[in-house]
């Protein structure tokens, strides 16, 4: 019941945002696009409602800077959704985009923002296809092969001598791009790979050919760098064969913990690589965690905190190249382009963010492990 309310309320801020707002000609266009509906909803929704936070609170500030904020489905797709939830935001007018959520969809919209010279700054497309060869796409979060390198840098450090399994998506850009970074650092390492398994989109139902090869190759350890439907499946299948590993995912495993009918007991003990841990003690997570909870009922998951962090990265690149909301959205593009790589921003999701013209940030992923049903520092 909790997350259907949740998905209302945030359909409801979609169609809300999309009316004229009084100071419509004195702020910035923010438009965003993510699924919000269907299998990686979470994504979406979450994204927008950190978005819906900060812009709320940067509006409230007496320092005369405005958003105007729209959010469009696009459903994870890589196609003709994608590219018409981005020509909506067009013809409303955006000027800046904090999208997309999903890589896939990413690529293709990044590859019209670049024609259209539009300023991308992604919360949490994290393939390197996302920005590469486009000066004007940035992303928020850590890219796939930096996710793959700290995976197997971790195992190394704290779990020696272990027999790692890999299963991974083979038609996914997000998927194969950690595990291609993955492997050769392991490799480099010295963690031992004693098995790989893949899966399609229209395979993500049974993994127990995977599961079974896994065991039977003497695997105490999976590493899962894929989104959290189809590792609630695999875990889900493993204990209904008694098979018992350590489990270790990427940023995509946040959500496994909201899965409708998914025994959250089966995800103990599961790690995971993420920008961010709501249980930290800093004031700005702190107040961040809070003011989630008093509007949605739940604590704030990664992709919440990329959003948060998006808007207040996009209005520091903004003020810090002169922007005024009266600036095209090709010259304001221009703009943030040559100030991006200037900039410096402390955010819940990582301290002192520097960017790369080549639109990667600079900060450190880290792991937490689940523990009674919440995110918590691992102990060794």
């Amino acid at each position: 019941m909790k997350k259907a309310l949740v998905l209302i309320l945030a359909l409801t801020m979609v169609f809300a945002l999309a009316a004229p707002s009084a100071f419509a000609d004195g702020a910035f266009k923010l438009g965003s696009s993510g699924p919000l509906t269907g299998g990686a909803a979470i994504y979406g929704i979450s994204v927008m409602n950190g978005i819906q936070i900060a812009v709320d609170e940067i509006n409230a500030m007496d320092d005369g800077f405005q958003f105007e904020f729209m959010s469009q489905d696009d459903e994870a797709d890589s196609g003709d959704k994608a590219i018409n939830a981005y020509n909506t935001l067009m013809d409303w007018g955006m000027q800046v985009m904090a999208g997309t959520v999903t890589s896939g969809s990413g690529i293709t919209v990044a590859a019209q923002a670049f024609d259209e010279r539009l300023f991308m700054l992604t919360p949490s497309g994290s393939s390197v296809d996302l920005i590469a060869d486009k000066d004007n796409a940035f992303q928020v979060c850590f890219t796939d092969p930096n996710q793959g390198v700290a995976s197997a840098d971790y195992f190394a450090a704290n779990f020696p001598g272990a027999k790692v399994a890999v299963i991974y998506r083979n038609d996914d850009a997000y998927s194969q791009g950690i595990r291609d970074t993955f492997v050769t650092e392991a490799a480099a390492k010295g963690v031992e790979v004693v098995y790989e398994g893949t899966f399609t989109d229209s395979t993500s139902t049974d993994f127990n050919v995977q599961l079974t090869a896994a065991q039977g190759a003497g695997a105490d350890l999976i590493f899962l760098p894929i989104y959290y439907t189809p590792a609630s499946v695999i875990l889900q299948q493993a204990n209904a064969m008694g098979y018992a590993p350590k489990f270790f995912g990427v940023d995509g495993m946040d959500g496994i913990l909201t899965v409708e009918g998914f025994d959250t007991k089966l995800a103990e003990g599961v790690f995971l690589l993420t920008p961010f841990s709501a249980d930290a003690e800093d004031a700005r997570t702190q107040a961040f965690v809070a003011e989630y909870q008093s509007r949605f009922g739940e604590i704030p998951n990664q992709f919440a905190a990329d959003g948060y962090d998006a808007a207040y990265i996009l209005k520091a690149a903004l003020q810090a190249a002169g922007c005024t909301p009266d600036m095209s959205a090709d010259a304001i593009c221009e703009a943030l382009i040559e100030v991006m790589p200037t900039i410096s921003v402390d955010g819940v999701t990582g301290s002192g963010m520097t960017w790369s013209a080549s639109g990667e940030v600079s900060k450190a992923p880290m792991a937490v492990v689940i523990k009674d049903g919440v995110y918590v520092t691992p102990e060794f």
